[in-house]
């Protein structure tokens, strides 16, 4: 059984952080929010789904945390936690949970009922609360360059490439991202365009994360990365925060050309451990960074069609 939850967490400038905690009446005990997976749901919007249903409140899914099995009634049961920021809500009480507090983080432990739970409030202390992310794409599939006989940054989207760009934006919607950033390629604007039209924001061209800029100045697109991710957990940064604190997500879609070299080149300054850098079309990544740094980097397949 497929589930997925998350550390639902936010901050108050008179409290502080404090994590959102669940209490269910059928068991008696406090735990973290989490539910099983509907069919073809991915973990993200899982834990994003099963927090405002538990909780009421939207959330920003962060990081990954860590996956967690165990046995429920014979069968096992394998849940991925996320860091996910509340981002507005308000709690009633429904059939599966009674209560929810918001408890100081170093007494979280105290009250959860489960080792699990404990272990995974652990992991999530590891790094900051409010980081930046970016979810690093790649262009969905555009055919094949040998059966185009125009300029190849023109070349479109084929038909499953546009059935993929459409089934992104459910598949990014749970990071909550406010920007959307693209390669001047037209496979790549034409990945990102269905989800900044939900947003109701423009695409933004990024010329330094084009294969052909890639290959003479490959530190650029490196750079203008990590420059994104500054300008937006920046608190007076374009499409920062107006609260006061770090942290937002934006989207950027570049080529396979480029995206193994920015990762390699961004986890290998940052000694964050990747274990491939192996990038389909359509698949992505959600790059975690504390200012500049890289801290986390995890990686996503493509839509399932």
């Amino acid at each position: 059984m497929r589930a997925a939850g998350a550390v639902l967490w936010r901050r108050s400038a008179e409290h502080g952080i404090r994590l959102g905690l669940v209490h269910r009446p059928r068991y008696d005990d406090w735990s973290l929010p989490k539910g099983k997976a509907d069919p073809g749901e991915t973990a993200p919007v899982t834990a994003a789904r099963e927090v405002l249903e538990e909780t009421g409140f939207h959330c920003r899914i962060g990081r990954a945390l860590t996956t967690v099995s165990y046995r429920v009634t014979g069968r096992e049961k394998t849940v991925q936690y996320f860091a996910a920021e509340a981002v507005g809500g308000e709690f009633v009480a429904n059939r599966e949970v009674d209560r929810l507090e918001w408890v100081p983080l170093r007494a979280a432990a105290a009250r959860l009922s489960y080792d699990y739970d404990r272990a995974v409030v652990a992991t999530f202390e590891v790094q900051p609360c409010e980081l930046t992310g970016v979810l690093l794409v790649r262009h969905a599939r555009a055919g094949h360059r040998e059966s185009w006989d125009g300029d190849d940054t023109d070349r479109p989207l084929d038909g499953r490439g546009t059935r993929q760009a459409e089934a992104l934006v459910t598949e990014l919607a749970p990071f909550l991202p406010a920007r959307v950033h693209t390669a001047p390629v037209e496979r790549c604007r034409a990945t990102v365009a269905p989800l900044a039209d939900r947003l109701g924001v423009p695409v933004l061209p990024e010329p330094a994360l084009a294969e052909d800029a890639y290959r003479d100045h490959p530190a650029a697109a490196r750079r203008r990365i990590s420059e994104l991710a500054h300008e937006t957990g920046a608190p007076d940064g374009p499409g920062g925060p107006d609260d006061g604190h770090r942290g937002g997500t934006l989207v950027v879609c570049s080529q396979g050309g480029v995206i193994p070299g920015v990762l390699r080149s961004l986890a290998a300054r940052s000694d964050v451990p990747i274990a491939g850098v192996s990038t389909p079309k359509a698949a992505y990544w959600l790059l975690s960074f504390d200012g500049r740094r890289l801290v986390q980097a995890d990686p996503y397949p493509a839509p399932a069609l």
